[in-house]
């Protein structure tokens, strides 16, 4: 019988649990539906689809229109199924056997994972204590590894720290230095104050990857792109399977562009929530981190963190049990939900933690 190879029989996979209840708050989706004026206008464009003719293999409207919003021109925009295939095509193409990847932990556990997958081998490094970029130990992994892909995650999933464009530059230099490639994962952009994709260039071993999922209120349609120089996309064109993003998803990505203001309002929204939240939790007997994201990271004092995270199960609210994440010992994350979400988790993790 066939087994699967070394390194894939000892991977654990990347789960996230499905759990029917009341107040699901463990995934970072957005709270809110799209606008009733893109649902509408895509049910009316479904009609128009050739579904017995391929799609189109460029998906040269969406990239433009991503591009665009970017200021660039669709040529330095790639697109797939979710950001977690956009990374899994940048590994494929950049990483492979004898090549290395390099992540700082605490971050989004998929950026390692999805390396290993593609036969990366993966060095890792750690955050500061306040579990910000230590560019010290980023240079001290960078000069040791050599690697051919380094990945920062801003806001970083599962903290939300931001990294500021000082930092960015900087760990953007050294990665430079070692003729690597730096990806900037920004799942949560929106939230933050600045993008790194304003450094992007012709000549700049840099990319920043985005999703559909979080703020345009699309995670059931898994869209997720890339912005980079044009010949790094011209690789990965090279890479990814002919026809991998089907037409439906090109046109519902097309049209969810003509919504920005509302994705902007939104996030607005989202951030207010966000302190209210962090406002509540404080004075509650737990840690909380200060975020950037559409999700707050925490730590009961008194109570083990599964114990807490079990609990609150069993009052029908579901947030992410990060304990077996690095460092993270004894972790919860609670992404941003409505007002009325939020209050149902905040009851909830009050008798939790009793």
């Amino acid at each position: 019988m066939i087994t699967p190879r070394d390194d894939v029989a000892l991977m654990q996979g990347y789960h996230s649990p499905q759990v029917d209840v009341a107040v699901r708050l463990n995934t970072n989706e957005a709270p809110d539906a799209p606008p009733e004026a893109w649902t509408s206008a895509l049910s009316s464009a479904l009609q128009d689809i050739d579904w017995n003719r391929y799609p189109d293999r460029a998906a040269t409207e969406l990239r433009a229109a991503i591009g665009a919003l970017h200021g660039v021109g669709p040529e330095q925009i790639f697109v797939a199924n979710g950001s977690n295939e956009v990374l899994q095509t940048v590994m494929l193409t950049f990483g492979g056997s004898g090549r290395t990847a390099a992540v700082w932990e605490p971050t989004y556990a998929l950026h390692s994972h999805i390396a290993r997958i593609t036969g990366t081998a993966v060095v890792e490094g750690v955050r500061a204590e306040d579990f910000s970029t230590d560019l010290a130990e980023v240079r001290r992994v960078i000069n040791a590894a050599k690697p051919e892909v380094s990945f920062l995650c801003s806001p970083n999933n599962p903290t939300g720290v931001v990294d500021d464009e000082t930092t960015v530059r900087s760990v953007l230099e050294m990665v430079t230095a070692v003729d690597g490639l730096l990806v900037v994962d920004e799942a949560y952009g929106q939230f933050a104050p600045w993008s790194a994709d304003v450094l992007i260039g012709d000549d700049v071993p840099l990319v920043v990857t985005r999703t559909f999922s979080k703020t345009w209120s699309m995670a059931a349609s898994r869209l997720g792109y890339l912005v980079g120089p044009e010949w790094i996309v011209t690789e990965l064109d090279k890479v990814v399977l002919p026809y991998h993003l089907d037409a439906f998803k090109q046109v519902a990505g097309t049209l969810a562009l003509a919504h920005v203001d509302e994705m902007n309002e939104r996030v607005s929204r989202l951030v207010e929530e966000r302190g209210r939240l962090v406002s509540r939790l404080s004075g509650l007997n737990v840690d909380v981190w200060p975020s950037g994201a559409n999700f707050v990271l925490f730590r009961p004092r008194a109570v083990d963190g599964s114990d807490v995270w079990q609990r609150l199960v069993d009052r029908s609210v579901l947030v992410r049990n990060c304990s077996s994440w690095p460092r993270l010992e004894g972790c919860l994350r609670v992404t941003i939900g409505t007002s009325g979400e939020d209050d149902l988790f905040l009851s909830a993790l009050e008798e939790a933690l009793q």
